[in-house]
């Protein structure tokens, strides 16, 4: 398809309003980048659709507002409201930030759009004139439809479905922002919505418990190690007895049995000369 330069002031454009609901920002971290360049006059000319819809050059568009520019260089192409947002997920499917689950979340906005496609081409074929819903076999075809404009897999998208009925909003914007993966929240939606977020913010704790947990192991022989296990137990029953509360137990999947001490045991009755920790 071919695009027509023209030229518009930046107040004349707007966000599609899939991404305008969906409160997606992912687009508005390239903006350090934009603002990085050393010529912006040699900058990609943004791409939008004849009624003003951004296509691409989200970036670009955000730093003209706040540089109070009148005029933009812009590429104008022919697109309805649903083909603009095929194109959008075509275009970004790549790029940094565009999850599948931000990709699928855009793509189901869609669905009345490829049910009505699938009718159309059933009465054009001569079946089904008079009906108003699709068969079953169609619904397949409208998720397959909606997986494609996604990348990403037919079952993915019955996921999400499920996951934007049941999940706790706090689980969506973790999904939203690359913190959580569609299995993950899966399984957590399998939970009453009231104890989903309390468990994923233990499954992230844990994660990050992991994570140290690793760092440490894979470190130089060479290095101090820590305090035999009596001392650092003895260490921690003082803490726990001077400072109710302060000492935490967490049950994790590890086999094994790991004790993760904070830096404030390092002070009082067991200095770091003592336990030599590091």
């Amino acid at each position: 398809m071919e695009g027509r330069p023209v030229v518009r002031a930046p107040q004349q454009l707007r966000l599609h309003r899939a991404l305008d609901e969906f409160d997606w920002v992912g687009v508005i971290g390239e903006l350090n980048e934009v603002a990085r360049l050393t010529n912006l006059s040699v900058a990609e000319p943004i791409l939008i659709t004849t009624s003003g819809t951004l296509l691409a050059g989200f970036e670009r568009w955000r730093l003209a507002l706040f540089q109070g520019r009148r005029e933009i260089d812009c590429i104008e192409y022919p697109l309805s409201e649903d083909e603009s947002l095929l194109f959008i997920l075509t275009h970004h499917r790549p790029q940094r930030g565009w999850n599948a689950f931000v990709r699928i979340r855009l793509s189901l906005t869609l669905e009345p759009y490829f049910q009505q496609k699938a009718l159309d081409n059933m009465r054009a074929g001569g079946k089904y004139k008079g009906l108003a819903n699709l068969p079953e076999a169609q619904h397949v075809d409208v998720r397959q439809e909606i997986a494609d404009a996604a990348g990403a897999g037919a079952r993915n998208v019955s996921n999400v479905k499920k996951i934007l009925q049941t999940a706790h909003p706090g689980l969506i914007e973790a999904l939203r922002d690359g913190a959580l993966t569609i299995n993950g929240a899966v399984q957590f939606c399998k939970l009453p919505q009231a104890e989903q977020l309390e468990q994923f913010i233990r499954y992230m704790e844990e994660r990050a418990i992991n994570k140290v947990i690793r760092r440490s192991i894979t470190r130089p022989k060479e290095e101090k190690t820590c305090p035999d296990a009596a001392t650092v137990l003895d260490a921690l029953q003082f803490r726990e007895a001077q400072q109710p509360g302060s000492v935490v137990v967490r049950v994790g999947r590890l086999q094994r049995t790991v004790v993760l001490v904070g830096q404030d045991l390092l002070t009082g009755r067991y200095p770091q000369e003592e336990l030599e920790l590091t």
